[in-house]
């Protein structure tokens, strides 16, 4: 059995009666595939926060980057290819659209997302002197909505389960 089928069954699993009839098993699917990156997310930004990251402004030479910009640009490519494997492999399975063309409108939802983030960010940390992964919660929960319609709508459009 592929690495696919065992989570998607996993996931679903979990999709037992009271949630059946409040949402469909492939928004389901996309709620339990995308609440677990969105967490691993969470979690990485906040280890490098706190943790890895021992600086206010990083010189790269041509620009200062700052540590909560910095812990963005590090975490966005992880989450960036589990979130695409997981939801063209669990989420939106059989889209029609093939490999190469979702993957490429995957990238652009998600840099999209990148983009309302880190003005989010700028936001939130710079002039509201939010914590940065208390901010980096609250700007993922914004880009949740944005990137669900993308994905259906866009991305995987025409996918069935």
């Amino acid at each position: 059995m592929k690495l696919a089928e065992r989570v998607t069954r996993v996931v679903d699993f979990f999709y037992v009666r009271p949630l059946r009839g409040v949402m469909s098993l492939q928004t389901f699917r996309y709620a339990a595939c995308g609440g677990t990156n969105l967490v691993v997310n969470w979690l990485l930004y906040a280890l490098l926060y706190d943790v890895v990251l021992q600086f206010d402004y990083l010189n790269l030479g041509v620009v200062y980057i700052s540590r909560h910009i910095a812990a963005l640009a590090v975490t966005f490519p992880v989450t960036l290819l589990s979130g695409y494997w997981l939801q063209s492999r669990v989420s939106f399975r059989g889209s029609p659209l093939g490999d190469r063309v979702s993957s490429v409108r995957y990238l652009i939802t998600t840099l999209g997302s990148l983009a309302i983030n880190y003005v989010c960010l700028k936001v939130l940390v710079e002039w509201c002197g939010v914590y940065a992964p208390a901010a980096q919660v609250a700007t993922s929960l914004i880009t949740v909505v944005y990137s669900y319609l993308m994905q259906k709508h866009w991305t995987f459009r025409g996918a069935t389960n």
